[in-house]
């Protein structure tokens, strides 16, 4: 049986997370973004909409592994949706919190891969932007929070950072591609 294994994408808003994703799984059909469910509005594309109720229900189960809230949202990793993500390969969890990172790789057993994409504030304002955004102000207040947050967790460790300014997306995702290869091939000698 192969050893579950997954990739973490932490990074402020706009650093890449979703174009990666989309490299990742040009390169290898395995990868697939995983859809932390979200309980609340708006944007509905790339995660799985829930109430209140079913978040309730995660929560009596003991089956939330991480929630946060953000944009007037909660976004919620749930063990049955890690569960069936990687019963169909290896998830892709964009998380923008050194927290949520924790809480999944000590609460959800798996060998996850996980990587820091960083962009600078104004490259954040300028893809926002550029890809119509209506809430680049909020964008950026989640910059400045990501950035707050590794300066408060200077120890966390990064199996892999990359400065999407300056690495394309097909070779981000190949780097990451090699390094899980890696390191499943070190898990299997």
């Amino acid at each position: 049986m192969t050893a579950r294994q997954g990739v973490v994408l932490y990074g402020p808003p706009a650093s890449g997370k979703d174009t990666i994703t989309a490299a990742l799984t040009e390169l290898n059909p395995k990868y697939a973004q995983f859809a932390r469910l979200k309980v609340g509005s708006g944007k509905s594309v790339g995660y799985r909409m829930g109430t209140v109720e079913q978040l309730r229900q995660l929560e009596a189960a003991g089956d939330v592994v991480y929630a946060n809230t953000r944009y007037g949202n909660t976004y919620v990793i749930d063990r049955p949706g890690v569960d069936a993500a990687n019963a169909a390969g290896a998830p892709v969890v964009h998380l923008g919190q050194v927290d949520g990172i924790r809480a999944l790789v000590d609460g959800y057993p798996a060998d996850w891969l996980a990587v820091l994409l960083w962009c600078s504030r104004k490259a954040t304002e300028q893809r926002s932007v550029g890809r119509g955004d209506s809430d680049t102000a909020a964008r950026l207040a989640a910059w400045d929070a990501t950035r707050e947050d590794l300066d408060a967790h200077p120890s966390m460790a990064w199996d892999l950072t990359i400065d999407t300014t300056k690495v394309s997306p097909q070779d981000a995702a190949c780097l990451i591609d090699q390094l899980l290869a890696q390191r499943a091939g070190a898990a299997s000698a």
